[in-house]
């Protein structure tokens, strides 16, 4: 690496919270309005299009490394995918799908596009506060925005997901960790 590709990467412009707050809040916005999109005709189309950009966007967006890595990821997999089914037979999740391929690969890129949003993006940005805060606003927001396609009554169950999911994130170092774990839960509730 050359001096000037230092000296770049030093003065790089660090995010600001004025960008973090403005793409939480589209973020935020996406993944509540979603539900306006089930009753249309193509409402399949629309989702897969509205997962895919908040994937990409959300993946392309910089954030700082954590660097933490408590468990290896698989472990961490491990232990969230028996949260998931433990939690399954406690609360089993009614998703607003009839099963089938389609829904079983909506869920799926739901999964990802929103661990690029809560455990990726908005985790990343939140880890300058700590792991603590990082954590926990991820987890609050995550189960918050379930609230308008589930119901008041899956706030708890949510907010449990979402705590081990952000646990998986800060147990691992990664966001591939908790994503495995949502795509697994999505389609457990998909099949079930």
């Amino acid at each position: 690496m050359t001096s000037a590709h230092v000296e770049a990467a030093r003065t790089a412009r660090r995010p600001e919270a004025g960008d973090t707050a403005l793409l939480t809040a589209a973020g935020l916005a996406v993944l509540i309005l979603r539900v306006a999109i089930l009753g249309s005709p193509s409402a399949g189309v629309f989702l897969a299009v509205t997962y895919l950009l908040v994937g990409a966007v959300f993946v392309a967006v910089p954030v700082a490394a954590d660097g933490q890595r408590l468990l290896s990821p698989a472990t961490v997999v491990a232990i969230g995918l028996g949260g998931m089914a433990l939690a399954s037979f406690v609360a089993p999740a009614r998703l607003p799908a009839a099963p089938g391929a389609e829904a079983l690969a909506l869920n799926s890129l739901a999964a990802v596009s929103e661990e690029a949003f809560f455990r990726r993006f908005l985790y990343g940005r939140l880890l300058r506060y700590g792991p603590a805060a990082a954590i926990g606003i991820s987890a609050l927001l995550f189960a918050a925005v379930h609230v308008p396609a589930y119901g008041i009554e899956v706030f708890w169950v949510d907010l449990g997901a979402g705590l081990l999911l952000s646990w998986q994130r800060w147990a691992s170092g990664t966001w591939a960790a908790p994503a495995a774990t949502h795509v697994a839960a999505n389609i457990l509730a998909v099949i079930r």
